[in-house]
């Protein structure tokens, strides 16, 4: 496709990723803070951010980073397509070319239900022929997610050499289609396109939950029966309702 200039299509996507788990004890409330504080620090967010920056073929401008007391963490970091070298002599703040590529981390907890639930969310905007749909299975592959929700949008216009309007630069039907098969048959997953927007929504939940992947330092077989149905509806009531976006129990 032969532009005139360049390409000036915003390509927006957003990343959300749900990781429930059961802790009623004290003990494993701890131990629930420690996962967290492991898994979604902000160290590890970073290098998973500049591995998807990689994989994108972006160039790293700025990389600000945070933890948060007692859990939670936030990245944001400035991309460009290209390689921007500042000139001698000149004092820079920063410089943001075209892109960027954030994550923030939110935990919630149900004294009630002893349910807790935490999100990761990742925005990746980028301008040109940089398109970030193809990192979703690196993204989903690293975090335990039990529901996911992502939108991509493309924004804007650019104009062909004879000065014709272009709002897509590439084929989209389905943020599915750039999900590998494996991924796809774990979860149940629902579209919600706006195609006259350029607006594309999709939302997955995990089929099947080992009950024990959900609890800390607690040996299922050591609960009962009674306990462990009680646990598995609270925590299936819990997903389908972030799933489906709405209080439905």
């Amino acid at each position: 496709m032969k532009l005139y200039g360049f390409n000036n299509l915003t390509k927006a996507l957003s990343f959300n990723i749900y990781d429930v788990c059961y802790a009623k004890t004290p003990r494993e409330q701890r131990d629930y803070i420690d996962y967290i504080d492991e898994q979604y620090n902000s160290e590890r967010l970073t290098n998973i951010l500049l591995t998807l920056t990689n994989m994108i073929g972006a160039k790293v401008l700025n990389v600000s980073r945070q933890d948060y007391d007692p859990q939670g963490a936030s990245v944001t970091i400035l991309i460009a397509e290209q390689s921007m070298v500042p000139v001698a002599g000149e004092t820079q703040v920063a410089h943001l070319d075209k892109s960027h590529v954030t994550v923030h981390t939110y935990p919630e907890y149900h004294p009630e239900t002893f349910l807790a639930t935490f999100r990761v969310d990742i925005d990746v905007a980028t301008c040109g022929e940089i398109t970030p749909l193809s990192t979703l299975d690196y993204l989903i592959s690293s975090f335990d997610s039990d529901i996911i929700t992502m939108d991509y949008r493309v924004r804007g216009f650019t104009r062909d050499l004879s000065g014709k309007k272009l709002f897509m630069d590439h084929k989209m039907t389905s943020i599915q289609d750039y999900i590998s098969d494996e991924i796809l048959h774990r979860y149940d997953t629902v579209d919600l396109n706006v195609y006259s927007a350029n607006l594309f929504h999709t939302k997955m939940m995990i089929k099947e939950v080992d009950l024990q992947n959900y609890l800390f330092k607690t040996d299922l077989y050591e609960l009962s029966p009674a306990v462990r149905l009680s646990i598995m509806e609270n925590l299936r009531r819990e997903m389908i309702e972030i799933f489906s976006g709405r209080n439905i129990y």
